[in-house]
């Protein structure tokens, strides 16, 4: 949980930051074109249009679809990416050679025991290590008591991979929601404006109609990005608990020779 808040906390100050550089930088921009334009009216926006950056188009792009709806969406990309991060972090760190660890264990049963083999599980990380102490420490007792330690132990493991994921999948699902309703209130505004000038003026609405869409674009972005990372860490999750469960299968395998 500390690892989460701090690449959140530094996602966040790298977000704000660069949404004030952009908003500077934007605010320069348009200063300097409006100067720029006054002296040289003949100069087609095409032109300028051409000389800009892939960057420099999704950051007016950013600022052109408002503060609130397009804040709100940012927010969504940051929690989201702070989450996957931390979750991808951890199920590294929790990915195990089982095999090894099964031979290792093997070679301390016979050479040294229980307690031989519970030390080879202590000073090896991940859930399968966790798993086969837990095992190892109720087989004095029966086979029976064992299993049932490490399926209940197992069940544990797996909420520890499986914690926080639930908030990706909600950024995912609220991110173009909240795009949409960007966009429905953008157009709800058009309307009003052709309403209270009773006319239907395709110049009056076009810029509130392209700033609504914006939001939906956005929306979406955010959610692809976010789903890619989701699709991967829940793969990693089922090829973990896999793993998990082919070792426990292989640690009873493991008791059951050691008993006779």
């Amino acid at each position: 949980m500390k690892r989460l808040f701090s690449i959140l906390a530094i996602a966040c100050i790298m977000a704000f930051s660069t949404v004030n550089a952009t908003t500077n930088a934007y605010t320069v921009e348009a200063a300097t074109t409006a100067v720029t334009t006054s002296f040289q009216e003949d100069e087609t926006p095409a032109t300028a249009d051409e000389e800009k950056s892939f960057t420099q188009v999704v950051k007016e792009r950013f600022i052109e679809g408002g503060p609130f709806f397009m804040g709100i969406v940012l927010l969504c990309l940051i929690l989201g990416l702070a989450i996957a991060i931390e979750r991808i972090i951890y199920l590294n760190l929790a990915t195990t050679n089982s095999k090894k660890l099964t031979a290792n264990v093997e070679d301390a049963l016979n050479s040294g025991g229980l307690e031989a083999a519970k030390e080879v599980c202590r000073n090896t990380k991940g859930p399968v290590a966790s798993i086969f102490y837990q095992g190892l420490d109720r087989a004095d007792e029966d086979l029976d008591a064992a299993e049932k330690a490490v399926v209940a132990y197992g069940g544990v493991q797996m909420g520890q991979l499986e914690k926080n994921v639930s908030w990706i999948s909600l950024f995912i699902a609220l991110a173009p929601m909240l795009g949409f309703m960007g966009t429905v209130l953008g157009m709800i505004d058009a309307f009003d404006k052709i309403e209270a000038a009773g006319d239907m003026n395709p110049s009056l609405v076009a810029g509130g109609i392209k700033v609504a869409l914006l939001t939906t674009v956005f929306g979406l972005i955010v959610a692809i990005i976010l789903q890619i990372f989701y699709n991967y860490i829940i793969s990693k999750i089922d090829s973990i608990v896999n793993d998990m469960e082919d070792a426990s299968i292989s640690l009873m395998d493991l008791l059951v020779r050691h008993k006779k």
